[in-house]
């Protein structure tokens, strides 16, 4: 089971201006606040304005990891997106933010949906502990791809990015990582139509198969049950307990399927960062998003060990223990 010589050396996230709370919803779906919040633990959520694509919201985040750690766009070899909402079907996202940072470096994207933060950190790191220095984002715009009149869905995803700097680090550990998928259930959690086997028409794309749907409640089941597995399988690589992890910082899809994993590996709520309450649930960025909002209020110092793990569409899940560097922020670019 895989683990790196590599730290992030820099974090950074952008979130859209514009904040949708519950009570707008009230006003023109039949929900309310407190329906809501109830259900999945949402308070707001920031949407995307009507000129801002994935790629924009990529940018801003990746410039501000880099400026974090103290490097320009010239310091990075390599550039992973992690998203399902791209600017295009073709090209990636991902040579579309290298080319405004002003880079011709390798660059590509990587969907596993809601799990693409942890996916991408594996395969990051991996290429990181090679020499290169690598910038990492999660980024999404789901709020196109939902039906704005389905309150059972609708109410749930926001947009945002977040991005970290990967560098070989002989004294940091990321990992171990466990990665997995079951591809047998796509419909629990998908957009039917859009792709090679479903394209879209002029028809097709003003049915409801061209929007999100998900199976809520195989959705909290499954997410419940593989991010507490797959905690439990890296836990036990590092070799170490739950007692030993300082935070964890798991995907921020419903504030419910949080606490329900943290019941089950014995974690205390104060060690489960939320942050699903201000973000709504941003999929790939969500993680990135978090580990921001956690820094900013003082809860990652050097040497703190963190559990990340993740469930999303696919089916996807995945989950690393890493041990937070000192050297994160040093930079004033």
């Amino acid at each position: 089971m895989s683990t790196f010589p590599v730290a992030i050396t820099g974090l950074g996230s952008y979130l859209p201006e514009q904040v949708v709370t519950n009570e707008d919803f009230a006003q023109r779906l039949d929900t309310s606040d407190e329906w809501i919040r109830t259900r999945t633990g949402i308070r707001e959520r920031h949407y995307a304005a009507p000129d801002e694509a994935t790629s924009d919201l990529a940018t801003a985040a990746g410039r501000s990891a880099l400026k974090d750690a103290g490097l320009t766009a010239d310091d990075v070899d390599v550039i992973i997106v992690a998203t399902t909402t791209p600017d295009h079907p073709v090209p990636a996202t991902a040579p579309i933010v290298a080319a405004r940072l002003g880079r011709t470096c390798t660059a590509f994207d990587l969907n596993a949906a809601c799990s693409g933060f942890v996916y991408g950190l594996q395969v990051g790191a991996g290429m990181a502990a090679g020499g290169s220095t690598v910038l990492l984002i999660g980024a999404e715009t789901l709020t196109r791809y939902v039906d704005p009149d389905d309150r059972s869905i609708a109410v749930l995803f926001g947009d945002g990015a977040g991005a970290v700097v990967l560098q070989r680090d002989d004294a940091a550990t990321i990992g171990p990582f466990d990665l997995g998928s079951d591809g047998s259930e796509l419909e629990i959690l998908w957009m039917r139509a859009g792709g090679s086997r479903e394209p879209f028409d002029p028809i097709a794309h003003a049915e409801a198969s061209s929007r999100m749907s998900m199976r809520g409640g195989d959705v909290y089941r499954h997410a419940v049950t593989r991010m507490t597995s797959s905690s439990q399988i890296v836990l036990e690589a590092a070799g170490i307990t739950i007692d030993d992890i300082d935070l964890m910082v798991g995907h921020q899809a419903n504030l419910r399927i949080l606490e329900a994993v943290g019941q089950r590996l014995g974690l205390p709520e104060d060690r489960c960062h939320v942050t699903v309450d201000r973000h709504g649930n941003t999929s790939a960025a969500s993680i990135p998003l978090a580990l921001d909002d956690a820094r900013q209020q003082g809860l990652l110092d050097p040497g703190a060990r963190l559990l990340l793990t993740a469930f999303g569409g696919g089916l996807t899940w995945g989950s690393c223990v890493l041990t937070w560097s000192g050297t994160v922020g040093g930079g004033q670019a």
